[in-house]
């Protein structure tokens, strides 16, 4: 059994290029594979290995107390979905390009997943936000979430300045896969004038993990070959297409556009 683990931390590290080698060494020797992004404002990871190797990776993380306690996402995998270790310098964990958006400093409270099934147990009126892309979005959502219909996340800015006037007093509850857009995403809003926003802490997949598939329709879009997971985080029917790296649903699989390996509904005529 493969344990796949992910986790970020917005952090100041004025020396990142020092904490690459050392890291990548560590992940080697243990036969961890994925890949760990390091930026001067934070770390970023998604690998997976045996349990010894990926708990050794993160008793390494406690040996620098700017990176020990980070909350952590685990699923498991009968087999490795990853091809190889990779520990990459970045100017941003998550690209925006917006210096002035910084989360270590100044982002939008957290909502737990209990807290937020209730709002949508009990009705209450609030704009529940997806902050994701748009092949994300298509794989699944959470009920009436409002879909911003964005190619990357560096269109969320604008994206946000077209919304409804009136969502700007409302309550706007965000999600991501993770948490880790939202740290930006929220931020951004709340410098944009919106009065009342708050991120899902932990994401869709936190949210899996303490209230199950309640309220969610589809699957989860992942980063890695599993493609997606459901709400139980087991890897699902969904695969990409080779050529354009879009996810295809078991109907798409199935049409005639289709073919493995050359084409799918979304590149057959590109």
């Amino acid at each position: 059994m493969i344990v796949n683990i992910a986790g970020y931390r917005f952090v100041e590290l004025p020396d990142r290029d020092e904490l690459c080698q050392p890291m990548l060494d560590l992940c080697t020797d243990v036969g961890l594979k994925g890949t760990v992004l390091l930026s001067p404002n934070g770390i970023n990871f998604f690998i997976a290995g045996t349990e010894e190797s990926t708990d050794a990776f993160l008793a390494y993380l406690k040996t620098d107390e700017r990176l020990a306690g980070i909350p952590i996402k685990t699923s498991h995998t009968d087999y490795q979905p990853f091809r190889r270790m990779l520990v990459k310098r970045k100017r941003e964990i998550i690209a925006l390009g917006m210096d002035d958006i910084r989360p270590a400093e100044f982002t939008g409270p957290y909502i737990s997943p209990g807290d937020f099934k209730q709002m949508l147990d009990e009705g209450d009126d609030v704009v529940v936000l997806d902050t994701r892309n748009d092949y994300e979005t298509r794989v699944g959502m959470f009920e009436g979430a409002v879909d911003l219909d964005i190619a990357t996340f560096r269109e969320f800015p604008g994206a946000i300045e077209e919304l409804p006037e009136e969502y700007r007093s409302k309550t706007v509850v965000m999600y991501c896969t993770g948490g880790i857009r939202c740290e930006k995403a929220s931020a951004v809003m709340l410098k944009s004038g919106f009065d009342d926003v708050r991120q899902l802490e932990g994401g869709i997949l936190g949210y899996f993990e303490e209230c199950g598939g309640t309220h969610w329709k589809g699957d989860c879009f992942v980063f890695d070959q599993r493609v997606a997971l459901d709400h139980q985080l087991e890897e699902t029917e969904i695969v990409m297409c080779f050529k354009c790296r879009e996810p295809l649903s078991a109907d798409e699989q199935k049409s005639e556009q289709y073919v493995i390996g050359q084409y799918c509904p979304y590149c057959i005529e590109s």
